[in-house]
């Protein structure tokens, strides 16, 4: 039989990865949601698929909404990820809330031949799995989102004891321009109109992918700077939370890239603010207060609000 480990690593080969998601549009005074039919299955589901080798699993959910629906969405808020056994061998799926937000027009094919904008609940009807129900249900507990962002600390930038220079002068190793490479496609995803960095030179490299990918330019904002020397950090914290809420009201999607001594306390400040109808217990927040919000370097979050206050954080 093995090890535990041994099995463990057995099952993490052996598991078939995939992601997708439940885009949603505006409807009246409802929302509705996407599904799509396989005739391969005859089937009802929401769109997902496999990831490719490496991809990330937000990366992926989009990417295969828009390969099987056709339509380009923003993703908002994770939700449950299933298990279940395909061909075999353990599958799991996890899946993302987008906001849809353009469709070059569906096309049938052999592996989706059609799709439907149905309201909530009547989609819960015609899937035809129970995860599938499970995923739907979730979404339709959600407060309405009004904004999405990105947060980031910078990439990998050596250590600072080992700098001559002056600190804000530091710039990315090459560990963390091969992250920041990474981060690009990902951070992407939540299309922004802005980048925002904090002024330290290492967090503005860390956007200079996405910048160039997005053709945007990078605007130093010092809200997001560490504190300076005989500041109060948890002052510091406060107005780096307030700059998030400001930009998360604004309606205009953005990525901001701060700093390790930063970001934590910011997302604790946002994590105290109850949201209502985001949770069975309507004035509780989404999100743990008390959560970890330490964040790696070439970390980041993927953001959710309902107004000012957060609904949901999702490590990216």
């Amino acid at each position: 039989m093995g090890t535990r480990r041994e099995r463990m690593r057995v099952t993490d080969a052996t598991t078939i990865r995939a992601a997708g998601g439940v885009a949603w549009r505006p409807a009246g005074d409802r929302v509705e949601v996407c599904l799509v039919h396989r005739p391969r299955y005859d089937d009802w589901t929401l769109p997902k698929g496999k990831l490719e080798p490496a991809e990330p699993a937000l990366l992926a959910a989009v990417r295969e909404v828009a390969e099987e629906s056709d339509v380009q969405a923003v993703p908002q808020v994770r939700l449950p990820s299933v298990r279940y056994v395909s061909e075999g061998r353990p599958k799991v799926v996890d899946y993302w809330s987008m906001r849809a937000v353009g469709s070059g027009g569906f096309q049938p094919g052999t592996e989706v031949d059609d799709i439907r904008w149905l309201p909530v609940d009547e989609a819960v009807r015609l899937v035809s799995y129970p995860h599938d129900a499970v995923v739907l249900r979730a979404f339709a507990t959600l407060p309405p989102v009004t904004g999405a962002l990105a947060v980031v600390r910078h990439a990998s930038a050596g250590k600072r004891a080992t700098w001559s220079g002056p600190d804000v002068a530091r710039p990315l190793d090459d560990t963390g321009w091969a992250q920041a490479r990474r981060l690009a496609p990902l951070l992407a995803l939540v299309r922004p109109v802005r980048l925002l960095a904090a002024t330290a030179r290492r967090c503005v490299q860390t956007l200079d992918p996405l910048a160039g990918l997005l053709d945007l330019a990078i605007e130093a904002d010092g809200d997001f700077d560490e504190p300076r020397p005989g500041q109060d950090p948890a002052e510091n914290a406060l107005a780096a939370a307030g700059r998030l809420v400001h930009l998360a009201t604004a309606n205009d999607p953005v990525v901001v890239c701060s700093q390790g001594g930063v970001l934590p306390g910011a997302l604790a400040q946002l994590a105290t603010r109850p949201v209502t109808g985001a949770s069975d217990v309507p004035g509780r927040t989404a999100v743990d207060p008390g959560a970890d919000w330490t964040t790696p370097k070439g970390g980041g979050w993927l953001l959710a609000f309902v107004g000012d206050r957060l609904a949901a954080a999702d490590p990216l």
